[in-house]
């Protein structure tokens, strides 16, 4: 047995140790200009849209433009007409999120697997039934002014509403270097307040800022979900000389310091 004990962590892809992903609601038109400011600077959304509140209304998204907007992004749940579902019977919750699921899947493509809970709305029955909904994500709108990686992917807190210190908590995050952390910076809102407010120049700043930094990786939040259960999924062996990664995600670790890219299959020296 060797006498010494690797530091082994965990990294972001391309071995960075900051991820900023940005979570917005209710598929409004205005995703439209929110959608170009996040393509114009590197920077990726999820976006959480009622697949039961789409055509015939004016100020959505119709269900015909969705695959192509949110291309690059994340098309998420947000349940099928937006009740507050703690007050609703367990039987309709999974009926609005299976529902929604279904609609949106149909316009976008893909399995959606990501929601966030409507009007704020959540109870600990409703995140028991989520995985078997399909969901393996769901954001709240406890925003906690922190930078760190959740417990519990099902009760996801983000970093912060966009009207609440987003460029000083930006400004925070950009400076952040310790190596020996794992940072996220999570912002949520809706695209619609930008145009009630009249300070679209907010996020245009923001991402002027945090975009297009070497030492960010920019994702959605299941990028995030399937990044780290990967990670997680990872096979050491007890000398931790060799590890094996068993999925189809290329993972980044750091071994004592040094980075390296464990590729899908591979069993690797370190």
């Amino acid at each position: 047995m060797k006498n010494s004990l690797k530091t082994i962590y965990t990294c972001f892809p391309d071995g960075k140790n900051k991820v900023l992903t940005m979570s917005y609601d209710d598929g409004t038109v205005s995703d439209r200009r929110l959608v170009e400011i996040f393509n114009k600077y590197g920077i990726k959304g999820s976006f959480h849209l009622n697949g039961g509140v789409i055509d015939g209304f004016d100020n959505k998204v119709p269900a015909d433009e969705v695959k192509e907007l949110y291309k690059g992004h994340e098309v998420s749940a947000h349940t099928y007409t937006h009740p507050t579902i703690a007050r609703c019977p367990m039987p309709l919750v999974v009926e609005q999120i299976m529902r929604d699921r279904q609609a949106l899947e149909r316009m976008c493509g893909y399995a959606v697997r990501g929601l966030s809970y409507p009007n704020r709305s959540v109870t600990s029955d409703i995140v028991s039934l989520l995985p078997h909904c399909g969901i393996e994500y769901a954001r709240t709108g406890e925003s906690t002014g922190s930078f760190a990686m959740p417990d519990n992917f099902l009760l996801w807190n983000p970093t912060c509403h966009h009207n609440h210190k987003l460029l000083e908590l930006g400004e925070e995050f950009i400076s952040l270097k310790k190596s020996w952390y794992l940072y996220m910076m999570y912002v949520w809102g809706h695209s619609f307040e930008f145009d009630n407010a009249d300070n679209w120049e907010l996020m245009e700043q923001f991402c002027e800022m945090a975009g297009g930094r070497d030492d960010i990786w920019y994702a959605t939040s299941i990028e995030i979900v399937d990044y780290m259960n990967a990670a997680k999924s990872l096979k050491f062996t007890v000398d931790a000389d060799k590890v094996y990664n068993p999925t189809a995600t290329k993972v980044w670790i750091s071994v004592d310091g040094k980075v390296h890219c464990i590729n899908p299959g591979e069993t690797a020296d370190i």
